[in-house]
């Protein structure tokens, strides 16, 4: 899943970003706030990490412009500020949650993938789809209570379809989430990628809407 850290200390997004990159988040930092806000603005994004005090513009400032342009990313803010009243400013801006610095980095990526499990309607660490359990805090996955072997970029993609399973996922939609900007858009990865997990699952599991893109099966149509 790619996610935007707007963070202009050097050194926090340093070990922010290396902490993300361990687990499975494709990164793009940005330390500017009106560069951040347009990066926000144009580009895909599953979360976003966003600071308050940035150079440019204010990171309330940019996170309400977003929401006005109805940009709705998960939205974890991150900053030195731990007056209540800023922490239910941002909230009240469209922030969905709220980590003080200092921080340990575990508690941040709990706090992001509750984050991102509420955006996409979802309460608890496990997801159920049809004959598919994927245990998001484990990162692993059984199939019909059959352990599945998938390597980390195969189970990064079966997580991000599993989050949008009431959607189809375009093949381009499945490159800007899982592979970095300066990965070749127009090859075959994602087909390819789809075909190995496909082997890996049995028939059935991963649907192809032709034309469109993937979807998960609940079993109904199978």
């Amino acid at each position: 899943m790619r996610l935007l850290l707007v963070e202009d200390d050097s050194m926090i997004s340093r070990n922010v970003a290396a902490a993300l990159g361990k687990n499975g988040y494709l990164v793009d930092i940005e330390p500017n706030g009106e560069e951040a806000w347009f990066k926000g603005d144009t580009e895909e994004y599953g979360v976003v990490v966003l600071d308050l005090g940035l150079p440019g513009m204010d990171g309330l400032s940019v996170l309400k412009r977003w929401r006005e342009n109805g940009r709705n990313f998960p939205v974890l803010i991150l900053t030195a500020r731990g007056n209540w009243s800023e922490r239910v400013e941002g909230i009240d801006a469209g922030a969905d949650d709220y980590l003080v610095k200092p921080f340990q980095m575990e508690e941040l990526l709990a706090r992001l993938r509750a984050i991102i499990r509420r955006a996409s309607g979802q309460a608890s660490t496990i997801i159920n789809v049809g004959k598919l359990r994927i245990d998001t805090r484990l990162k692993s996955v059984s199939c019909d209570g059959v352990p599945v072997d998938l390597s980390p970029m195969e189970y990064r993609c079966m997580h991000y379809l599993a989050l949008n399973r009431d959607n189809v996922v375009s093949q381009m939609e499945l490159t800007e989430q899982l592979y970095a900007q300066d990965f070749e858009r127009d090859s075959n990865s994602v087909e390819v990628l789809i075909a190995r997990m496909r082997r890996k699952l049995g028939p059935g599991i991963i649907k192809t809407k032709r034309g469109f893109g993937y979807t998960l099966s609940d079993g109904e149509s199978v």
